[in-house]
């Protein structure tokens, strides 16, 4: 196991250089000046403009600002905004918290929702309870989170006026009715994407539970005088659960890096929307920092993944 995990480390350095050299290059060679509203402001001389671009480093060739790029972020700096001159690193924090919160929330309400519907579902096949947790799935998986956040907007806010549909950046936790508050404009984008994230896992734990308790090794243990509760719970989950880690690890970045759409819908100030706002204004150092977390994440717990393999499945070993 040490030398898998030695070899995967290692491995993932040079898959860590290469995203990162494509995404920079990507970045570098796109369209737009990141210097360009001053393009239109006469205050601004050409001069300064140049002083500017020459400050950022954006007069000097792709390779050396890669290089230097690449330095400074293992070194723990990610630069400096085009836009708003602050560290990338603050503005990352700053929307931090809130994204760890609404995605967060959302990804585990995701997962209460879909282990037991999954598997109850799976259990009772065909029956009025599994096409109705199906007809669920499908029809929330089909309906993209634009779609049903606005709808949400719509029938809860517009119409019935229970909750706010822009999320209040300044609102800040001090006592009960701060909690409530928080609490209150919360609820929309968490359901949106919490519903959503469970629709996809339950078509994955239903299937893969189906897949389960046809084998060989099922009938088995029922003709040892296994009780069912134990068959499932000792032998079908566990098996039944490792294609489902694979999708869980593989999600959880996500968390981190925020929802792009939902966060576009309801105003929530999280990750997602720093990166888009960064897209549109073309400040490729934010732009760069969060892609390419995103990146590191997946490969960490794509590592992960595989190592809690060994831990679901005995029969799983990894030779050096």
């Amino acid at each position: 196991m040490k030398t898998y995990l030695l070899k995967r480390l290692l491995i993932s350095i040079p898959t860590l250089i290469a995203i990162s050299l494509v995404i920079f290059t990507i970045l570098a060679l796109a369209p737009g000046d990141p210097l360009g509203e001053f393009a239109t402001n006469p205050a601004i001389t050409a001069e300064v403009r140049e002083n500017l671009r020459r400050s950022f480093g954006l007069d000097q060739p792709i390779h050396i600002r890669y290089v230097k790029w690449a330095i400074a972020f293992f070194t723990g700096d990610m630069g400096y905004s085009f836009t708003s001159r602050s560290p990338v690193i603050d503005l990352i924090l700053q929307r931090l918290p809130t994204t760890l919160w609404v995605v967060g929330s959302a990804y585990l309400l995701g997962i209460l929702v879909a282990f037991p519907l999954g598997i109850i579902s799976a259990l009772n096949r065909y029956s009025l309870v599994d096409k109705l947790t199906t007809t669920f799935a499908f029809l929330w998986f089909s309906l993209p989170t634009f779609f049903t956040g606005v709808l949400f907007i719509i029938i809860f806010s517009v119409q019935l006026n229970w909750f706010p549909f822009i999320y209040n950046s300044t609102l800040r936790v001090t006592d009960w009715n701060s909690f409530i508050a928080q609490f209150k404009q919360s609820i929309m984008p968490i359901s949106v994407l919490g519903l959503y994230q469970a629709a996809i896992l339950m078509r994955f734990i239903r299937s893969s539970i189906l897949e389960q308790l046809y084998q060989q090794y099922v009938r088995t243990a029922y003709a040892k005088g296994l009780s069912k509760f134990r068959v499932i719970q000792r032998h079908v989950l566990r098996n039944a659960l490792i294609p489902v880690v694979t999708l869980v690890a593989l999600d959880i970045p996500g968390v981190f890096t925020g929802a792009l759409v939902t966060e576009q819908v309801f105003r929530v100030p999280g990750i997602g929307s720093l990166l888009i706002e960064s897209i549109y204004r073309s400040d490729t150092p934010v732009v760069m920092a969060i892609t390419f977390i995103y990146a590191v994440l997946i490969v960490i717990f794509n590592l992960i993944a595989d190592l809690l393999y060994a831990l679901l499945d005995p029969r799983v070993n990894y030779h050096p």
